[in-house]
C-alpha cells in the first residue's frame, strides 16, 4: 500500500482523493523514533520533490517534511526558494526542520530574492528565532523597500534577543518602518521583562516614551515600565 501511494502521489493533483496517500501519512506515524525508516520516507519524497510533480504533490511532501525532514531535505528546499509559486511551500517547510542548515539557507537565499520572496524568507527566520540573523536583518531595516525593512524589523521583535533589541535602537528607521521598529522594540522588551532583565526592559521602554511615538505607543511603554518596577497603573 505504501509503494502504491507513493506511485498516486507522482500524479496527485488538486481534486484528487487525499485517501489514497493516507498510507504515507501511516507511515510517517508508524516511523516516530526510527530513524532508518524516517530516512527513507525522507528520501523517497525528496526524489518525488525533484521529479516535476504537480504543487499539490508539492505541498503535500513539504507538509510531511516538516515532521520528518532532516538537513539532507534542505539543498532540495533551498532550490524553490527563488521560484514564485513553490517558496511559500519550501519556506514553510524550512521554518520546521530543526536542523540549522534549514536557517542558514533562509539566510544565504535573501540577496537573491525578489523582494516578495524576501519579504516572506525574512519572516521565516522570525518565525525560527534565528538569532544568526540579527545582523543581516539590522542591515535590512534600512532597506529602500519600506515593505522589507518593515518585515525585518517584525522579524527582529519575533527574535527578541538582546542584540536583536540593539540593533533596533541602534538603526535609524524611515517613516514607514517607524511603527513596526516600535512594535518590535516593545517585544524585545516584554522579553528582557520575561526573562528577569528588568533594567534593559525599562531602558527599552524608556526609548518609547517620547512625543515623538504614536500615543498607544507611549502608553504601553509606560505600562511596560511600570510592571518592570513593581508597580501597579
Amino acid at each position: 500500500m505504501l509503494e502504491a501511494a507513493f506511485e498516486a502521489l507522482k500524479t496527485f493533483d488538486w481534486g484528487s482523493d487525499p485517501k489514497v496517500l493516507k498510507p504515507i501519512d501511516d507511515a510517517i506515524a508508524d516511523s516516530f523514533g526510527d530513524a532508518d525508516a524516517r530516512r527513507e520516507l525522507e528520501t523517497k519524497l525528496l526524489d518525488l520533490l525533484q521529479g516535476g510533480v504537480s504543487r499539490a504533490a508539492k505541498d503535500f511532501i513539504c507538509r510531511k517534511l516538516t515532521i520528518i525532514g532532516t538537513a539532507a531535505s534542505v539543498p532540495v528546499l533551498a532550490g524553490m526558494l527563488a521560484d514564485a509559486e513553490d517558496s511559500h511551500m519550501a519556506r514553510y517547510a524550512l521554518e520546521r526542520i530543526p536542523a540549522p542548515k534549514a536557517a542558514q539557507a533562509l539566510r544565504e537565499a535573501l540577496p537573491n530574492l525578489s523582494a516578495k520572496l524576501k519579504i516572506g524568507a525574512i519572516g521565516s527566520l522570525g518565525v525560527r528565532q534565528d538569532a544568526a540573523a540579527v545582523p543581516i536583518l539590522a542591515k535590512l531595516l534600512s532597506d529602500p523597500d519600506a515593505d522589507v525593512a518593515r518585515a525585518a524589523a517584525f522579524a527582529l521583535g519575533d527574535i527578541r534577543t538582546p542584540e536583536a533589541a540593539e540593533a533596533l535602537i541602534s538603526v535609524t528607521v524611515s517613516e514607514g518602518v517607524q511603527s513596526a521598529a516600535a512594535d518590535a522594540v516593545l517585544a524585545c522588551a516584554e522579553a528582557h521583562l520575561a526573562n528577569g532583565r528588568k533594567a534593559q526592559a525599562i531602558a527599552l521602554y524608556r526609548k518609547l516614551t517620547g512625543e515623538d511615538q504614536p500615543k498607544h505607543v507611549r502608553l504601553a511603554a509606560t505600562r511596560g515600565m511600570l510592571r518592570a518596577a513593581g508597580k501597579t497603573e
